[in-house]
């Protein structure tokens, strides 16, 4: 018996890869996949590049909206280039396999960047509220340190969230089996193949899904509700227009976005469904990250103009 117990103790400890399914397990669709995921991924750098090099250099756009855009397109490209580029070989590899450590950094990187979002957006949001109902005093609330403050904390909440769950997770014990249902280290896929009590770390999980998405999403519809009421108070049809074209971009940004997160991770574990959370994961972490460049170029004539004065001097 004691001989037994060991052996099952030492094939828990021999974990030291993980095989990968990938986003499908059907041969025909690899190829076509593999250039769609492609171009996504390329767009997707070259948008959020190109944001953050545009709002970086252009001087019209050194104000504190582009400041939270650039650090918006920062983790977008972060979580994207987390996950695009190791999902890519699961369509040319037989055996998509990550290694221990590197399965830990792949998580570890994906929880930094993905909380990150979620109070950049909030603060972006903030930003709006103050530059629409408080006018006079924009350039004193959201100084350059206010900004800073407002993004370093973020940041740095994100990191103290991710060593919680990733030091939770890689102490655990992992069956015999090392397949993870997924495309990339989701802390959902790495639960399943637990073989020790996960209620723990399920609360863990579900505890800071809540306190991160709840209160960001809170700040963002009280700043928008007193937007509203401000704009709706507009004596001027022309400065209602302006209110709304630069909220527009953000609150499509912020449905598409925080939409996905509430179907993904506030739902008990026994109620999630591997092919249904792939589909979702590929939305948010590699749909979205493409679309928001876009979103926040095309309906803003202050970025379509900063690319043409930068046009103009490459030219």
């Amino acid at each position: 018996m004691e001989e037994m117990i060991k052996m099952n103790e030492t094939t828990k400890s021999q974990v030291t890869e993980f095989i990968l399914m990938g986003i499908t397990n059907r041969p025909e669709l690899q190829h076509p996949l593999f250039a769609v995921f492609f171009l996504n991924y390329m767009a997707t750098a070259l948008g959020n590049l190109g944001l953050i090099i545009l709002t970086s250099v252009d001087s019209h756009l050194q104000t504190p909206m582009y400041f939270f855009l650039r650090h918006l397109a920062f983790v977008d490209l972060g979580y994207s280039t987390t996950i695009g580029p190791k999902m890519l070989v699961s369509f040319i590899e037989e055996k998509n396999i990550i290694s221990y450590n590197g399965c830990a950094i792949q998580l570890a990187f994906f929880v930094i960047f993905i909380n990150s979002e979620l109070f950049i957006l909030s603060a972006m949001a903030y930003d709006r509220y103050v530059a629409i109902c408080k006018p006079l005093l924009y350039t004193i609330i959201m100084s350059d340190r206010a900004c800073w403050i407002l993004v370093a904390s973020s940041y740095l909440y994100s990191i103290v969230i991710d060593l919680v769950v990733t030091i939770k997770i890689f102490k655990s014990s992992f069956c015999e089996s090392n397949v993870l249902r997924h495309f990339y280290c989701d802390s959902l896929s790495l639960l399943s193949i637990m073989c020790s009590d996960t209620s723990e770390i399920e609360l863990i999980i579900m505890t800071f899904s809540v306190l991160n998405l709840i209160p960001s999403l809170l700040i963002i519809l009280f700043s928008y509700i007193l937007i509203l009421v401000a704009i709706l108070r507009m004596n001027s049809s022309e400065g209602s227009h302006k209110a709304f074209s630069t909220c527009g971009s953000h609150i499509t940004v912020v449905v598409v976005f925080y939409g996905t997160l509430f179907f993904m991770y506030l739902q008990p574990q026994s109620n999630h469904s591997f092919d249904t959370d792939k589909m979702a994961s590929v939305f948010y972490t590699l749909v979205i990250p493409m679309l928001n460049p876009l979103i926040y170029s095309l309906r803003n004539k202050e970025v379509t103009g900063a690319l043409k004065r930068l046009f103009k001097k490459l030219i």
